[in-house]
């Protein structure tokens, strides 16, 4: 670790189509293998679009235990808690809490912060409202009248966007300052800088720290597809032929702690978080600069947090979410700051899909992996470079870090752009 100040990492986890656990979407990436697959849950065929990196034939019960709980939470609630649940058992502070005095519980409880970047972009919850107005054909007060028939009294408790914040707080006891960030694609990337500055600042100990998304459903993926953002054959970043991005759904957590409380318990400790940046382009909703002046300035800014030079950088996770203008403003933003000695490449999202809010936090645990296991894994979707990207070191073989430190980006609407620094 760097010093007595930093931020440990001493837990992670994710589940989305690639696997229920770190270890399965890992293996499945070394493997080739993507998630990507045709729609199940709901009927696609008469939509453009029919394919989705879906998790696949897992029961609710296989998320979350408690069947009660069900009731009150949705589908993007419990991949939520799944992963969260994971992160903490790894990290092994329940243990160490039961071996604590009740004044040291207590105070335990009270300095243990918990996060979340959560979605906010689908209209899933607007479904439950749909029989009754077309059952009040129009009319106001017969839709009054339906709607308490057709609508489950649990809608607003299944729909608040804080619901992992509350539930991984309300099973382990965790009372400490706590944050929900729903800013589209990098509101898991901010609750991961949000809690990391909490730590420093000494608002917490240790935080809790969850990414969660279940951004396709019928409306969202119409959408996308009338903004020419999805492809309907697979997702292939950087690649000559790409054609648009492809949704997932999932979630990844962490546990960070402050370096003296991690090792004050002898954990072990899975990595370092170092610095972050984030900043807009200010240029609309969905323009981005073609010189990817906002991806460069995020990465001069988390290089500066961290105390590191563009060399110190061993391997990038790019957010490579195969779109045409995003990939190739992306590449170009890279090349400004690493000119031409740019570190191996790469993206996850062909076989995971684009996780929205998670996709981000999904990256850094899959990055934190690969960094412990000196291996860059390759992009099995990639055929040809694109001329665009052709800076960028990535290719469809693996390749080896050149240092234990990675680069995360991630981007969304509104021309935000989010950089982390991790070291293994």
């Amino acid at each position: 670790m760097s010093s007595k100040n930093s931020i440990a990492i001493t837990g992670s986890g994710a589940v989305c189509g690639a696997g229920l656990g770190i270890d399965a979407i890992w293996q499945n990436i070394l493997a080739g293998k993507s998630a990507v697959g045709p729609i199940e849950q709901w009927d696609a065929r008469r939509w453009p679009v029919k394919i989705s990196a879906e998790v696949r034939n897992v029961e609710n019960r296989q998320l979350v235990e408690d069947r009660k709980l069900h009731k009150m939470i949705s589908r993007t609630d419990m991949l939520g808690l799944c992963a969260a649940h994971q992160a903490v058992q790894q990290s092994g502070l329940l243990a160490h809490r039961d071996t604590l005095d009740d004044a040291g519980k207590t105070r335990f409880n009270d300095r243990t912060g918990i996060f979340a970047g959560s979605g906010g972009g689908n209209y899933r919850s607007n479904y439950d409202f749909y029989p009754a107005l077309t059952a009040s054909a129009g009319s106001l007060p017969k839709f009054g009248g339906e709607f308490s028939q057709s609508v489950n009294p649990m809608w607003l408790l299944k729909n608040l966007p804080n619901n992992v914040l509350c539930h991984v707080g309300i099973r382990y006891n965790f009372k400490g300052t706590n944050a929900c960030v729903t800013n589209q694609c990098v509101g898991g990337v901010m609750a991961l800088a949000e809690a990391a500055a909490a730590l420093r600042n000494d608002e917490a100990d240790r935080a809790s720290v969850t990414a969660h998304d279940t951004p396709f459903e019928p409306e969202t993926v119409a959408g996308y597809h009338r903004l020419g953002l999805l492809s309907s054959e697979a997702l292939r970043p950087f690649d000559r032929d790409r054609s648009g991005t492809v949704f997932g759904e999932g979630a990844a957590s962490v546990m960070l702690e402050k370096n003296s409380a991690a090792t004050g318990r002898n954990a072990a400790i899975l990595g370092e978080f170092l610095g972050s940046g984030c900043v807009t382009e200010a240029t609309g909703i969905l323009d981005l600069r073609p010189d990817g002046d906002g991806v460069s300035r995020a990465i001069e800014l988390a290089l500066a947090d961290a105390g590191l030079a563009a060399a110190d950088v061993g391997m990038i996770v790019a957010h490579g979410n195969g779109t045409r203008a995003s990939d190739a403003s992306e590449a170009a933003g890279i090349a400004r700051v690493f000119g031409k000695n740019i570190p191996p490449v790469t993206g996850f999202k062909w076989a995971v899909g684009h996780l929205i809010a998670a996709s981000g936090a999904l990256d850094t645990v899959l990055a934190l992996r690969a960094l412990r296991e000196k291996v860059v894994p390759g992009i099995a979707m990639l055929n040809a470079v694109d001329p665009a990207c052709a800076a960028l070191p990535v290719s469809n073989q693996s390749q080896t870090p050149r240092s234990d430190v990675a680069l995360i980006l991630c981007r969304g609407f509104g021309g935000m752009n989010v950089a982390l620094l991790v070291r293994a």
